[in-house]
């Protein structure tokens, strides 16, 4: 529509993906409260229901660089599209299922679809917005990853103790759609990276050896502290890693349109950037997986009560995410990425002190320092690292920070 297509396009684009932004992040915070709720509804052990969330985690991170490459050739708004058309579907045979394989399998399925936006959001944000602008939107972005991390909680818990968790997912299938129709009449192809023509073929084998080194790493890592980390298994998991990462890296250096450029690598400043993100950001994971089932298995919360114990942490990435961003468009990134790391690490320290009688406050404390600190690195650091390359590779580039 011609309305969103003036001097303030840009505003509009980041509108319309930030919907679709809050509605993936909630989701996985909703999802996660209610895991104790499935759990008791089909009868099974939390080690089973845990799969839910963790095989929605394998199929984003086994898919997430080849639908970014996929997006940068044959357009970012089409995959973004696609994404959300399967992230709905995915959600209403998940919020229908009649046992917990189906729930299990939905969210494999719907993970698929968050590749599709997850793969191409940042991609069209930078590629929206003009080079001194960048470090601003890409914090704005992380306050929507703080509002969303604020809402799902909140809102799981209060539909789980107001209705039953089959609610999370229905509203969940609204979110996805309205993100799908604000794409569809606001995203211009041309401006978010539309190629005029399809002219290399998709790197099929080093798409299949990214995927593959990742989820029998992620398989290895889920599994190993339940059978032992010296089970053959184990072993055959790990070392099957290995030989698909240097067969990939092998593969990528000879291939005439390679997946992903991994000489990259020799620049310090990608390397150093991509370290940084992918040690906070793994924190990050950690806190938002692991502290709902704190406070509700040891603390004894209910699930209403962690999502507002959550609110806090997410306020700090609310407020530091754009104000980092900005101001790192002024003075560089460097101060913000260091700092915010210190600060981050600050955090976890705090939380790995934890006991089943620490008082609430310490917890809290854990996680808005952590917040605080992520919210700092994460904008001015990714506009460092996505500044190293070329706009034809933001939707593999924007995968690869999504996925570390």
């Amino acid at each position: 529509m011609k309305v969103f297509q003036g001097p303030q396009y840009k505003w509009w684009a980041f509108l319309a993906l930030a919907i679709g932004l809050f509605a993936s992040v909630s989701d996985h915070g909703s999802v996660t409260v209610a895991l104790p709720s499935i759990a008791d509804h089909f009868e099974t052990d939390l080690t089973t229901t845990q799969w839910i969330v963790i095989g929605y985690a394998l199929a984003i991170s086994a898919l997430l660089m080849p639908m970014g490459r996929l997006s940068d050739m044959v357009g970012r708004k089409r995959i973004y599209l696609l994404g959300f058309i399967v992230f709905v579907i995915g959600g209403a045979i998940a919020g229908s299922s009649p046992n917990v394989t189906v729930l299990i399998l939905a969210k494999i399925f719907q993970g698929v679809g968050s590749a599709m936006t997850q793969g191409t959001s940042m991609a069209m944000i930078m590629a929206t917005f003009p080079t001194e602008e960048r470090g601003r939107a890409l914090g704005l972005q992380m306050s929507v990853v703080g509002v969303g991390g604020v809402a799902g909680p909140s809102v799981g818990g209060f539909l789980v103790g107001a209705f039953d968790w089959r609610w999370v997912f229905y509203g969940n299938i609204a979110l996805g759609a309205i993100a799908l129709a604000a794409a569809w009449v606001v995203l211009d192809a041309r401006r978010t990276g539309q190629p005029p023509e399809l002219r290399e073929t998709f790197d099929w084998l080093g798409a299949s050896l990214s995927a593959g080194a990742l989820l029998s790493f992620l398989l290895g890592m889920t599994w190993g502290p339940r059978i032992g980390w010296s089970h053959p298994g184990i072993a055959a998991a790990m070392s099957l890693t290995i030989l698909q990462i240097i067969g990939f890296v092998w593969w990528e250096l000879r291939a005439p349109a390679p997946m992903m450029d991994v000489r990259l690598f020799k620049s310090a400043l990608f390397s150093l950037s991509v370290s940084a993100y992918y040690i906070s950001f793994l924190g990050m994971s950690a806190v938002r997986f692991l502290m709902p089932f704190y406070l509700q298995a040891v603390l004894g919360y209910s699930p209403a009560q962690v999502g507002l114990v959550i609110v806090p942490g997410a306020v700090a990435i609310i407020i530091t995410g754009p104000l980092a961003g900005r101001l790192s468009d002024r003075y560089g990134w460097r101060p913000f990425t260091v700092g915010g790391m210190a600060v981050c690490v600050a955090g976890l320290l705090v939380l790995s002190r934890l006991q089943s009688d620490s008082p609430l406050w310490w917890a809290i404390l854990g996680m808005v320092l952590q917040s605080f600190g992520s919210g700092t690195l994460n904008a001015p650091n990714n506009s460092a690292v996505l500044s190293t390359v070329a706009q034809s590779s933001y939707g593999v580039m924007s995968g690869f920070l999504n996925l570390v």
